[in-house]
């Protein structure tokens, strides 16, 4: 009788489960069970396993096998158990020392040459092994370099059964044929999913992504892009089609910052989990930019699946920009779906297989027309909509959901004399993205002893109590209250918004101008506050 044990990791969402893989080997009829509540892809693995472990050159044990994957509540699913399977039968069957794998984490698909092929969701799967203490994995080489972004962890990186059969027992490492330069590897098929990230890609350097410069005019929404950017809050751009809405929205990732390490291992390990990180580039330095159709659906905005839930686009998302372009045309339950991300950073899906918890911590920008045909706020182009449908349609967004939007900006038409440069170029975005990293770097000292790293992440109590403007600042604000122009949330959000202002001009508090100027953005009602760039003290 043998016996051996070894450790994997189980993924639920973008969160992993160290489970301990133990093989038994007794005298009797030769069978391979799996038990531990294993998923169709983990059941496949018993040919996988036997197949590679035959062609590595090692001996199948001819008894009954029992393979149990502990504990045995947790759902695993997914092909990255079988390089722990292997290990552990191996080790049963004293081809290797079961005391070499005990503290072992192993995660791979095995082919049935033996050799070990890459699978997603390695970060995660390492930093929870590092959590659990453990200091020791094995992880396919195509994905060494993710699994080294974890610090304190020994990896080491295999390609083949046989390798890890010779490191574990001190015998000469079998040199395994690299792919030829030009020709496609095989071996990667398993890391980028066509389809998995709908409308998701990571935004470019700044000196290959779109300019800012290149949008003509708009010099409101510029403005409100530049403070949308400094303190992440939320944006609805409205206007006729042509006036630039998309274009400002493509450019707002080339104004963010570039995330902190901390913010770079949380987007990589969602994208890890999603199947849509570039090899060869295993840290996401900049925000991932979201731009799904209008024609999503709620399971491809906020996650689901079949068993347990996938990522959907507002964690994908995460810590970078989710755009909603003709906004109106979404299906109202899905916009409504975001109210509950946007107030907690994060979502909390709920299926018959389990409950994830992903992250979704995003900046939300919204575009829309003021009409289903986008002629009713210009004069004389015939807009033929009845009012009543134009209500309908601006009632798409519901009030909620626009209550938790801190930006609402009308994009103007674009003049002959923006259009043909006569009101001089815009500033570019390397220049606006200066600004936006020194006021972000203000705001990160104001709140450095503090949970928060930007303005819109402060509660409304805190603002109110800790953080306070300048006297007599917060007047106009506390009329709009009585009217019933702003809500209690409503005046949180402008609080909110006018730090980032002031922290734009460089005041150490909101003055009566910078509560003015975020008032403006949000009720639409002109304030008489200049919003070029030009006019900071």
């Amino acid at each position: 009788m043998g016996f051996a044990r070894t450790c994997s990791v189980a993924l639920v969402g973008v969160e992993g489960v160290v489970v301990e893989v133990q093989a038994d080997l007794e005298p009797g009829v030769a069978a391979f069970a799996l038990v531990g509540l294993p998923d169709k892809s983990l059941t496949e693995s018993r040919d996988r396993v036997r197949a590679a472990v035959v062609n590595s050159g090692a001996e199948w044990p001819q008894k009954k096998l029992t393979v149990g994957l502990s504990p045995a509540s947790v759902p695993k699913g997914g092909s990255g158990f079988d390089l722990a399977v292997a290990a552990a039968v191996l080790g049963a069957a004293e081809r290797i020392d079961p005391r070499t794998i005990a503290d072992l984490v192993l995660i791979g698909e095995l082919g049935l040459d033996g050799r070990v092929r890459p699978v997603r969701g390695i970060l995660p799967a390492v930093l929870a092994a590092a959590d659990a203490g453990y200091r020791q994995v094995v992880v396919p080489e195509q994905t060494a370099g993710e699994a080294s972004l974890v610090p304190g962890v020994s990896v080491l990186g295999v390609r083949s059964l046989r390798q890890l059969i010779a490191v574990l027992t001190d015998e000469p490492v079998p040199d395994e044929e690299p792919t030829e330069e030009g020709r496609p590897d095989a071996m990667l098929a398993g890391l980028l999913v066509p389809g998995a990230g709908i409308g998701t890609g990571l935004s470019a350097d700044l000196a290959e992504g779109p300019d800012l410069a290149d949008v003509a005019g708009q010099h409101h929404a510029r403005r409100a892009l530049e403070i949308s950017a400094a303190g992440s809050h939320h944006l609805l751009l409205s206007g006729p089609p042509g006036a630039g809405k998309t274009m400002l929205a493509e450019r707002l990732p080339g104004i963010l910052p570039p995330l902190s390490r901390q913010e770079s291992l949380e987007v990589t390990a969602v994208h890890s989990v999603a199947g849509i990180l570039p090899p060869g580039e295993p840290l996401v330095r900049r925000a991932p930019y979201c731009a799904p159709h209008h024609s999503a659906t709620m399971q491809s905005l906020v996650g689901g699946g079949n068993g347990l839930p996938r990522p959907g686009a507002v964690s994908l998302a995460h810590r970078g920009i989710l755009f909603l372009d003709e906004a109106p045309e979404f299906s109202g339950k899905v916009l409504d779906a975001l109210r509950q991300p946007l107030e907690s950073g994060h979502v909390v899906i709920a299926r018959a297989a389990g409950v994830v918890r992903l992250p979704a911590r995003f900046l939300l920008a919204l575009a829309a027309n003021p009409c289903p045909c986008g002629r009713h706020t210009l004069h004389g182009a015939g807009c033929e909509c009845p009012p009543a449908l134009v209500r309908r349609y601006q009632a798409r967004l519901s009030g909620p959901l626009l209550d938790r939007v801190d930006l609402r900006v009308e994009a103007e038409p674009v003049t002959r004399a923006d259009l043909l440069g006569q009101g001089g170029r815009g500033e570019t975005t390397a220049a606006v993205a200066a600004r936006v990293r020194e006021a972000r770097d203000r705001a990160a000292t104001r709140l450095a002893d503090t949970p928060w790293r930007v303005n819109s992440e402060i509660p409304g109590h805190e603002l109110r109590t800790r953080y306070h403007t300048a006297p007599g600042a917060l007047a106009e604000a506390e009329r709009d209250i009585e009217r019933g122009l702003l809500t209690a949330r409503g005046l949180d959000r402008v609080l909110r918004v006018a730090w980032t202002v002031a922290d734009l001009a460089g005041h150490d508090r909101p003055d009566a101008r910078d509560v003015a100027l975020a008032l403006e953005m949000r009720t639409g009602v002109a304030r008489g506050v200049p919003v070029g760039t030009g006019d900071r003290a």
